[in-house]
């Protein structure tokens, strides 16, 4: 049976233990992937997030080597067998799957403290979308941000504002402090917009060894 890219471009990629067949994470492949993923015997995935081709532990070095891949009946979903190595999740997790919603509690423990793996913004980023995603009824600042649109955004501008006169006429710690508070209500924007800042990484990426100049000049 054969995968019909044109058809389902974007498929489902289910990464289960090859031994104990518990289910790690849920992740989507497209041919690309699917094709790295076979010839690497590595997992590698397409961020819808991200939109970007990434290997499983291309960051935390926790892999995943792939034992066999499966294919269901109606050739729109993968099961990965796999052995990983070190944790699945980006929280430091064994599993994503870590919260039960019946019991409404987490149902596995943090291993690994990844917030050295991964940095402080790719940390952040992700506590933002946890807030967002969250029932919880705590005060949470973040929480607010997100369902207050304008109040986001006004809070964007004053911190722009803010980092403007701390540049001007401030000390360099005010410069980063005033910095700091800018990064993080930028990150809650594209949190609540669900970008990435890899992407933004990307961008600069793709910027780099040009100049200002001729950069405006291709937006134009």
């Amino acid at each position: 049976m054969q995968i019909n890219w044109q058809k389902t471009p974007l498929l489902p990629a289910i990464a289960q233990d090859h031994e104990t067949n518990e289910v790690l994470m849920l992740a989507y492949m497209n041919e690309e992937a699917f094709n790295l993923t076979l010839s690497s015997g590595y997992a590698h995935y397409f961020s819808r997030s991200k939109q970007r081709i990434w290997k499983k532990g291309e960051s935390s070095n926790h892999t995943q080597e792939v034992k066999d891949v499966l294919l269901d009946c109606d050739a729109d979903t993968l099961v990965l067998k796999i052995k990983q190595n070190g944790v699945a999740c980006h929280t430091g997790t064994k599993s994503c799957f870590f919260t039960s919603v019946m019991q409404n509690k987490r149902v596995l423990e943090q291993e690994i403290n990844t917030d050295a793996v991964y940095g402080v913004v790719d940390t952040l980023y992700h506590t933002i979308l946890e807030r967002k995603n969250s029932n919880d009824t705590q005060k949470s600042w973040t929480k607010k941000l997100l369902n207050d649109k304008e109040l986001m955004l006004s809070k964007i501008r004053e911190e722009a504002d803010e980092v403007c006169v701390a540049i001007n006429e401030e000390s360099d710690e005010q410069v980063i402090y005033e910095s700091a508070d800018l990064l993080y209500h930028t990150l809650v924007g594209l949190g609540y917009r669900d970008i990435s800042p890899d992407r933004v990484k990307q961008e600069l990426a793709r910027r780099f060894g040009m100049s200002g100049i001729v950069e405006k000049e291709s937006r134009l």
